[in-house]
């Protein structure tokens, strides 16, 4: 092929891929100064997360109690830091400048310093919170170990188990979609999803000394609620049974569609509960089956022979 031809062809297919409707559905133009979220920047943000929750497993390890508190210090600042940046990023891609435009002006503020203020004390809030999300995932560690007889210490638990690191993460996701950040939960939940192979939405709401043996193919819908004590298996699936459409067949968002699982419940592998269902306290799931309907409370079901 000649250089004449191949000229011609790049200049095609830039002026295609150049064209509003090639790109109109997938195009994010940025808002002024303000950047994308980054992907570099959320990993730093767990990464100082689980150093804080969980102090010489993660970050530095040579740290003891007469240098603790001035590490923590320096990293809830930095932790701090970098939520602010990202927070802000969340808002301007998800189009809050706009419902702030007409309140910017009346306050003559710019759109920009107000959606700095909004993530400033957003992430001061979730920096609140870290002390209780400690004492949750401390729960979830202990659910770990005492449901797994090969597990020998916290240690091994906090170090090595997929599901506490999908936990940390999930509950600092949480707690920042409780505070209506946009987009940087579900960023952080398909981080850890990536790492662990478990896919908990950060809506879904999850009690106290939960855990997941094993975890690979554990899938959590965004509006199911967990007690306490509850324990999955590998390949579970929480999720929905089906999408209630509008008037223009348009499946309809927002709305309770993923199972209750009430306190002390048990879903072993491969089973998949579906739809707006309740799980009754103390039921047992066995694997491999597929439960739509409500469980009572103490119920065992399993397989037919």
């Amino acid at each position: 092929m000649s250089v004449k031809a191949f000229e011609n062809i790049f200049t095609r297919v830039t002026e295609e891929l150049a064209h509003p409707n090639s790109y109109k559905a997938l195009y994010h133009e940025r808002n002024g100064s303000v950047p994308l979220p980054s992907n570099e920047v959320l990993q730093q943000i767990v990464e100082l997360g689980r150093s804080i929750i969980f102090p010489g497993y993660y970050g530095r390890s040579c740290i003891n109690a007469t240098t603790l508190e001035y590490r923590l210090g320096v990293d809830i600042e930095h932790l701090y830091s970098h939520l602010v940046t990202q927070i802000q990023a969340g808002l301007a891609f998800s189009g809050f400048e706009e419902g702030l435009a007409a309140f910017a002006a009346y306050n003559k503020m710019t759109i920009n310093a107000e959606m700095l203020r909004m993530a400033e004390d957003r992430a001061a809030k979730f920096i609140e919170r870290l002390p209780e999300l400690r004492r949750v995932l401390t729960t979830d560690v202990v659910a770990a170990f005492n449901g797994d007889p090969a597990a020998k210490n916290y240690g091994e638990i906090i170090s090595c188990y997929p599901v506490i690191k999908e936990l940390t993460v999930y509950r600092f996701a949480h707690e920042l979609w409780k505070l209506d950040v946009p987009l940087i939960p579900r960023m952080l939940t398909e981080m850890a999803h990536s790492e662990t192979g478990i896919d908990i939405h950060p809506g879904a709401t999850i009690g106290e000394y939960f855990t997941i043996d094993h975890g690979t193919g554990v899938v959590i819908g965004e509006t199911c609620i967990i007690g306490n004590n509850v324990k999955l298996y590998q390949g579970v699936t929480l999720g929905a049974k089906s999408f209630p459409l509008d008037n223009d067949g348009n499946p309809i968002k927002g709305i309770p569609r993923h199972p209750i699982l009430e306190d002390d419940v048990v879903v072993y592998s491969n089973a998949s509960i579906l739809g707006r269902i309740t799980i009754g306290k103390g039921a047992t799931i066995g694997g491999n089956v597929w439960v739509t309907q409500d469980v009572p409370a103490g119920a065992s079901i399993t397989q037919k022979r």
